[in-house]
């Protein structure tokens, strides 16, 4: 299982959420078989929020008993609150929002998707505009407009940016596990897979999920060109953004 944290939102705002990735089977419990799922077997949704409501609340209590929740800013008052262990109750009978479906374009497509969170930062220089000592502004996707062109310019104060950029690095702890190799190659040999393969070289890079691709440097300035739209000859692109200096 491949889980990664994304704690950032289109507009660089503070949008906690997991992404998860399950495969349809698992290591015996002494290590030595792979036991596959039954074909075509997919999990219930319900039952899935359900259990993991549980099981993050558990554990969230668990943290709180034992003092390790460490509390800043506006919730720093919390920190030895004894009202604070009844804080998880109401949670209990709120439906978590769980997400669940097979990968459409096959498990290829989703690890590319997903392997596009687990080296990056909150905002990538593609997506910068334009920056002083009193605003910046950058590219976003405004993803509530479901026709027409997402792209927008978002305009920040200089230090509402560097807040915004903050509040998406992460403290120290959030790395991968020590196991992770070794169930790696031990799943791959039960599985015949061979060695796993190098990391790719060489590889263009990409700013968007959507798949938008770093190509071969511009003629001009020698600058990253990327590929924003593609259009056949008579067909009227969508309108863009303006130029840096008149982002608004």
């Amino acid at each position: 299982m491949a889980s990664v944290l994304h704690t950032c939102g289109p507009a660089m705002t503070h949008h906690l959420h997991v992404h998860v990735i399950v495969p349809g089977g698992g290591l015996s419990q002494d290590g030595t078989r792979w036991i596959g799922c039954r074909p075509r077997f997919f999990l219930s949704v319900k039952v899935l929020s359900r259990l993991f409501r549980r099981l993050f609340l558990e554990g969230l209590i668990r943290l709180l008993r034992t003092s390790k929740l460490r509390f800043f800013g506006a919730l720093a008052g919390l920190a030895g609150s004894g009202s604070l262990a009844a804080h998880p109750a109401p949670l209990r009978k709120t439906d978590w929002v769980v997400y669940a479906e097979p990968p459409f374009g096959g498990p290829e497509a989703v690890l590319a998707c997903l392997s596009r969170y687990t080296r990056r930062v909150a905002i990538s220089n593609q997506r910068l505009v334009s920056a002083n000592a009193g605003t910046v502004a950058f590219r976003w996707k405004d993803y509530r407009i479901r026709r027409g062109d997402r792209l927008k310019i978002m305009r920040l104060r200089t230090d509402e940016f560097i807040r915004r950029f903050l509040i998406h690095v992460l403290p120290s702890g959030f790395l991968a596990n020590g196991i992770r190799r070794g169930r790696i190659k031990k799943i791959r040999h039960l599985l015949n897979a061979g060695p796993e393969p190098g990391q790719a070289t060489g590889e263009a890079a990409s700013d968007d999920p959507d798949g938008r691709i770093v190509c071969r440097p511009g003629p001009k300035c020698g600058g990253a060109m990327r590929i924003v739209e593609t259009f056949t000859r008579g067909q009227t692109p969508k309108s863009r953004a303006p130029p840096l200096g008149e982002a608004a």
